[in-house]
Order: C-alpha cells, then structure tokens, then sequence
C-alpha cells in the first residue's frame, strides 16, 4: 500500500530489460542460466524470458530508445520495470518528488516511465500476476518457443549500480527521496590494490536492495574500470536469489557461464566460522562458493566473470540472513583484482 514510507505504492521488480549489439550471445547466457524464451512484444522486437519470477525482455530492435542506449554502453540493462499499485498515480507523484519523466518519443514500451541511473529507464508496472499481467496482455506466444528447464532462480535478490566518484549520495538521495527506500549498511573495502564505498538502501515494500558503488583511489579499481568501459554509471550486477545455489550451479556445468575463482586457502577455515552450513561442503568447494553469516543464519553466494561488457550475475541463497557477505568481501575483491591483472587492467 502507498504510505509515507512507500510513497508510490513500490511493490517489487517486474522485469529487467537488456539491449545489445550481440542479441545471440545474449540469448544463450539466458538458456544457460535456465530462462525460458516465451514470448515477443506485439508492437516491438523484444522477446520475453521468464524463470519463476524472474521476468527479462531483450530488445532486439535496431532503432529507438534501446538500440541507441546499447551503442552509447555496448551490452547493457536499459530498463527496468518495477511494480506499483497504480502506474500513472505513481509516474505523477515520481515526478513531482523531482524525477524526470520519459516522453513517449524515447520509449519502446507503453508504460509510464521516468530517467534512473544513467539515464535508463525505470517504468511503473500495475498489472503483473501469473494471470494477468502485461506478458498476458502486450505480447504473442513465439512460434517456435524455447522452454528450458528451471535451474533453482527464484526472483531478482538485489541490484547493484556503480556511480562516478563524489555521486554515490545524489544517486542514494534519489532512491530515498522519490521511492522511500532506507539505508541499511555502508560498506569501505579495500582490496591489495584498489577500494570502493558502498551503500545498500531497501526499497520500501522490502522486496529488493539496491547497493551503490563509487570507487576509491586510483582508477584502476573495479568501479572505474566499469564505469569506462560502460561509457557511464549503470546496473553493475543484478543478483539472483536460488532456492538451493549447489543445485543451480551443478545445473550449469559446461555452460558458457564462468564464475570468479577463490583462492583454495579460503576453504582452510570457513566451516571453522560457520560450523551451521548443511550443504555440501565438497561441493561448496568445488564451485568454489562464497560462506558468511553469524549465529542467526548464513548465506551462499558466487559471482560470474564479467558476461555483458563489464556486467556479471551474483548467485545468492539465504538462510535466515539478510546481508550481503560482508565477510567475503576482502576474498571476492582479491578475487577480481586477480582478474583485473589477467586481463591487464592491473
């Protein structure tokens, strides 16, 4: 409901849109990951795939709003749809808390839509459901369709966004003051050689988290580094939650998706601090998994080597833990510094 703690009546994420020169490469990371290819918009070239509650369009349209988006940023997520009780009421009252609207005129889809982080595009979505929704209602089956076999991902846990150095609290401020959302951590990390900052906010239903990144020190670091070669701030990663991450990742053997390694010796005394894990701890290591909770409950978390230019995919699976692996930080930011030296950024 629409309160003054969720003053545009927020009610989670309906779908994530990616645009890219390269559409194939694309749609296979989305098979590999255990998305059907469902549908296709009536009116556009975007196609709709779709795991539990996981909803992505890719925007295979070679002109408008989308296409120029992906030749500004290369592979990129342009849009997001986000649900709320009523789309105009809340497009009215976004814009005048100080969003700036979207004109029709640079829109592929038909929702009211505002500028987020830069500028992409955030629309208001009120009809969503597993009935009626707008897969339902704007878009046709595909003729030859590609069901794919679910592989455990539940619904968007988080996004993250990287900003420019000295924007993290005009893009945190927008956040609060046009949505509602709420600070829950503040995050400086440091690896052997580079640093960011990092704030998580909430959004005001509680249903997803939005981390903001800005990079500290030299420029080498993995913000600015993203920051570059996307031509500007953006959605670094988008997290999906799994209901059992040893499952989806044992699924996804052999497939195009790599994910970042972590040194061995992180496995020597993991279990010591958190002696509660019920998985496989074989197969932890084996997939080299990322552990961190304390005594209310853990987490499982991995990441993927960048996939979409500088974008990656976090892995998540919760047991009665709300964070964000605070204790892996120092073991994954060494883990990307060691890429960044692979790929000679460092």
């Amino acid at each position: 409901m629409a309160s003054e703690q969720n003053p545009l009546g927020l009610l989670g994420i309906e779908f994530t849109e990616f645009a890219t020169p390269d559409t194939n490469f694309m749609h296979q990371v989305f098979i590999d990951f255990g998305f059907s290819m469902l549908k296709k918009a009536k009116d556009n070239d975007i196609v709709y795939y779709k795991q539990n509650d996981i909803n992505f369009l890719l925007n295979k349209n070679r002109s408008g709003f989308s296409a120029e988006f992906a030749k500004s940023h290369g592979p990129a997520i342009c849009s997001m749809g986000w649900r709320v009780e009523d789309a105009q009421l809340a497009f009215k009252l976004a814009v005048e808390r100080g969003a700036k609207p979207a004109g029709d005129s640079n829109k592929d889809l038909p929702y009211p839509a505002i500028y987020g982080i830069g500028d992409s595009l955030i629309y208001f979505i009120d009809v969503f459901g597993e009935q009626n929704n707008i897969y339902a209602t704007d878009f046709v089956d595909l003729d030859e369709p590609i069901f794919t076999a679910d592989k455990g991902f539940m619904e968007v846990d988080h996004l993250t966004n990287n900003v420019y150095k000295g924007t993290m609290e005009k893009w945190a401020n927008f956040y609060k003051d046009i949505f509602g959302f709420t600070e829950v951590r503040y995050f400086d990390i440091s690896g052997v050689q580079t640093a960011l900052v990092s704030y998580a906010l909430r959004s005001p239903d509680g249903s997803f988290c939005i981390p903001i990144n800005e990079g500290k020190g030299n420029n080498n670091n993995q913000i600015d580094e993203y920051l570059n070669e996307y031509n500007g701030p953006g959605v670094q990663h988008l997290a999906f939650r799994s209901r059992d991450i040893v499952a989806s990742l044992d699924a996804m053997e052999g497939t195009s998706i790599e994910t970042l390694d972590i040194i061995p010796e992180y496995y020597d005394t993991i279990f010591e601090k958190l002696p509660q894990v019920t998985e496989d701890r074989d197969r932890i290591k084996h997939h080299q998994i990322l552990v961190d909770g304390d005594e209310e409950g853990y987490l499982l978390q991995i990441f993927t080597k960048n996939l979409f230019g500088p974008i990656f995919i976090e892995i998540i699976q919760r047991k009665n833990n709300l964070g964000f692996g605070e204790g892996n930080f120092k073991a994954l930011f060494e883990s990307i510094e060691r890429d960044q030296v692979r790929r000679g950024v460092l």
